[in-house]
């Protein structure tokens, strides 16, 4: 199962400073935003929270059952981000929590004027490609892992708004844009990996369809630049713009995931994975897998072998 980039450790509350078990609060107030960690240390179920404004709220240890937009509950755990709107109540389930394992959870309320001075000014100065395309939070896509960059920045935030350095405010509020930048290019991916676009509405969301429909040839960023009828170098920069991720980074992260759908769902030998997904040298291939998974091609199909067992 797909992880992903934690957030650091915060040190949790001493028993003596607990105000409750259920959600303990601690709160640090900016001028645009509240930093809030909570943390549970006993078993609890359907527990209510709203806030008044859009939160960014992040996994740090222990596993929730989130209840939102009544959809069916979804495990939350460490390495995973979901968004709430404002004045939308989430209920929590705490199945696992104990003195020993507690939750703990960290909670980003943002000022929506700030979002939207954010929002207004990427569409006034780094206008998205293709008809009717705008940078802008998507509610639609509210849980997702983390990627580096939003956990770098999570972390930055956490550490600016805890802190009791003189500009803080200032400091928090260049952090923010950075978080909201790299939220909204996560969800334009995640968006365009799950929808069909055309070329005219999405030309980059249109390319990466293409790759996802070809990711067993050898794909080529020039070949994609046509698709995208851009030149080589704008297309590039619009790429990492709109995903924060270069085309070649995810040919590699699609091959990989494919990989890992081969390796546990049929027999095919290692060697045949490797190069019927286009990759013309095998050591390259186990050393590409284990730098994003973790363990070997050989070690991801017997730990997906036993699960299937249990």
């Amino acid at each position: 199962m797909a992880t992903g980039h934690r957030l650091n450790q915060i040190m949790v509350s001493e028993e003596k400073s607990l105000k409750t078990l259920v959600e303990n609060r601690r709160a640090f107030t900016l001028q645009n935003c509240e930093l809030n960690i909570f943390e549970t240390f006993q078993p609890s179920h359907l527990v209510p929270l709203t806030f008044n404004d859009l939160v960014i709220t992040s996994m740090l240890r222990g596993k929730k059952v989130m209840h939102l937009f009544d959809k069916p509950g979804f495990d939350y755990l460490p390495g995973e981000t979901v968004l709430v709107p404002a004045n939308v109540t989430m209920k929590i389930d705490f199945p696992d929590a104990n003195q020993a394992n507690p939750t703990q959870c960290m909670a980003l309320s943002l000022d929506q004027a700030k979002i939207r001075q954010i929002v207004n000014r990427l569409n006034e100065e780094y206008p998205r490609e293709g008809s009717d395309e705008y940078w802008k939070l998507d509610h639609h896509e509210y849980h997702f892992l983390n990627n580096l960059e939003l956990a770098q920045s999570m972390n930055k935030l956490i550490h600016i708004c805890s802190s009791s350095k003189i500009g803080k405010d200032v400091l928090a509020d260049l952090t923010l844009q950075e978080l909201i930048v790299h939220i909204i290019q996560k969800q334009n991916l995640e968006s365009a990996a799950h929808f069909s676009y055309s070329k005219e509405d999405s030309p980059l969301a249109y390319v990466i369809s293409y790759i996802q429909a070809n990711i067993s040839e050898k794909i080529q960023v020039d070949e994609l630049s046509e698709k995208a009828c851009m030149s080589r170098t704008s297309f590039y920069r619009a790429f990492k713009r709109e995903f924060s991720i270069s085309p070649l980074e995810f040919i590699l992260k699609e091959k990989i995931k494919k990989a890992k759908q081969m390796l546990s769902e049929t027999k095919t030998s290692i060697s045949d994975v490797c190069y019927q997904l286009g990759f013309s040298d095998l050591n390259y291939f186990g050393r590409q897998f284990k730098k994003s998974e973790g363990i070997s091609p050989t070690q991801y199909r017997i730990v997906s072998n036993a699960q299937e067992i249990k």
